[in-house]
C-alpha cells in the first residue's frame, strides 16, 4: 500500500466531481447542518454531506428541507435525499440539482426507527428491486452524479450490499458508500471492514468505507481490509468538525488548544446566526456538550449545567468561552431576520 498520507490527500474523481481528498464527513441527522458543514469544509473535509433531506417534504415545499438543502460556501455540495417512491426521489433531486447540487446521494443506510418504519433508509435493503426503482428514477432526473450510501444489509442473514451496490452500478450510481454494520446492528459491536471488501469486488466506481473511522491507524487498516478508495467519518466528528481534515493531513487544521476552541466558538456563533436566537441557543447544546467533551472534559457540573439550561445566547457564549478558557466577544444584534 502506498504511504497513507499519500493515499488519503489524493483527489478522488466521481464522474465530472472531484473530492480534494479522501476523508469524507458523513450526512449525520440533527449534526450535519450548514454551520457544522461549513466548518468541516473549511477545516480540510475532501467532501461533506446534507443532513437526510426527505424527498417528500422537499418537494412539497416544507421549509425545514428548503433549509437542510443550502451548501453555501461548499463546492462540491453533496445533498443527501431519502424516500420510499421513486417519483418522490425523482422530483426532490431535480429541484435539489436546481438549487445548486454538484450531487445526488441516496439514503439506504438510516437504521432509525421512524425512518425505516416508512419503508425508508435501510428498510430499502429489504427490497432490492424496489430499491432499484427508486435508485433508476434518481440517475434519471438529473445531470450531475447520483451516489449511495448503504449498510452490509439489513441483518446477519441478508447481507446483499454487494448485489445492491453491482445493481446501482448498473444504474448508473457512480459512488457507493458502506457503513460495516447491519441495520440491525444500528452502532452496536465494531464495524465489519472485511465485509465491505465483497462489495469491492462487485463494483468498478469508487467505495468509500463508513464505520468507526475514529483515527489514522483506523483508516490504514480499514482501506487495507475493505479495498476501499477513501473513507467516511461519522459520530467521530461530533466536537471535532476539523477531524476529517486531520485525519487526510489536509493543509489549515488547527492545532490542539487555542485554535480549536475559537472553532468551537465560531461554530456557536454560526448556529445561532443560522437558526435565530431561540432555535439556535437549544440547538448548540448538544454541540457545546461535546466540545466540552472533546476540549475541556474537567467542565465543573455546575458551569455545564448552567449553559444546558441557559436561554439567552450571549450568556451561553460568555460561559462557554469560559469553560473553553477563551475569551468571548459580543454576539451581533439578534434578530429573527437572522434566522434560517
Amino acid at each position: 500500500m502506498q504511504n497513507l498520507n499519500t493515499i488519503l490527500s489524493q483527489p478522488l474523481q466521481i464522474g465530472p466531481v472531484t473530492a480534494r481528498n479522501r476523508v469524507f464527513l458523513a450526512p449525520l441527522s440533527g449534526i450535519s447542518d450548514l454551520p457544522f458543514r461549513q466548518l468541516a469544509w473549511t477545516c480540510g473535509a475532501g467532501l461533506v454531506f446534507t443532513e437526510m433531506v426527505a424527498s417528500r417534504e422537499l418537494v412539497t415545499e416544507r421549509r425545514e428541507s428548503q433549509v437542510r438543502l443550502r451548501g453555501d460556501g461548499i463546492d462540491p455540495h453533496v445533498v443527501q435525499l431519502a424516500g420510499r417512491e421513486a417519483w418522490w426521489m425523482g422530483e426532490a433531486a431535480r429541484i435539489a440539482e436546481a438549487e445548486g447540487a454538484s450531487m445526488i446521494d441516496i439514503n439506504m443506510g438510516c437504521p432509525a426507527k421512524k425512518v425505516t418504519g416508512g419503508y425508508s433508509g435501510s428498510a430499502l435493503m429489504r427490497d432490492p428491486d424496489h430499491a432499484l426503482d427508486l435508485i433508476e428514477a434518481t440517475v434519471k432526473a438529473v445531470s450531475v452524479p447520483v451516489t449511495l450510501k448503504m449498510r452490509l444489509g439489513w441483518d446477519d442473514d441478508s447481507h446483499n450490499a454487494a448485489l445492491i451496490a453491482a445493481r446501482a452500478e448498473a444504474a448508473g450510481v457512480q459512488m457507493i458508500t458502506v457503513h460495516g454494520r447491519t441495520r440491525m446492528q444500528f452502532y452496536e459491536g465494531v464495524a465489519n471492514w472485511d465485509a465491505i471488501a465483497r462489495v469491492r469486488d462487485a463494483i468498478t466506481v469508487p467505495l468509500i468505507a463508513n464505520g468507526d473511522i475514529v483515527s489514522r491507524d483506523a483508516i490504514a487498516e480499514c482501506l487495507r481490509r475493505s479495498g476501499a478508495d477513501a473513507v467516511m467519518v461519522g459520530r467521530a466528528s461530533r466536537g471535532q468538525p476539523w477531524i476529517c481534515g486531520e485525519l487526510a493531513g489536509a493543509d489549515g487544521v488547527p492545532a490542539p488548544g487555542a485554535e480549536r476552541a475559537a472553532i468551537a466558538l465560531d461554530h456557536y456563533r454560526m448556529m445561532i446566526a443560522h437558526y435565530g436566537e431561540d432555535v439556535g441557543v437549544r440547538h448548540a447544546r448538544k454541540h457545546i456538550g461535546w466540545y466540552l467533551e472533546t476540549l475541556a472534559p474537567a467542565t465543573p457540573v455546575a458551569l455545564k449545567s448552567a449553559m444546558m439550561t441557559a436561554r439567552k445566547a450571549q450568556e451561553t457564549l460568555e460561559m462557554f468561552a469560559e469553560a473553553l478558557g477563551a475569551a468571548a466577544d459580543r454576539l451581533p444584534a439578534l434578530s429573527m431576520e437572522n434566522a434560517a
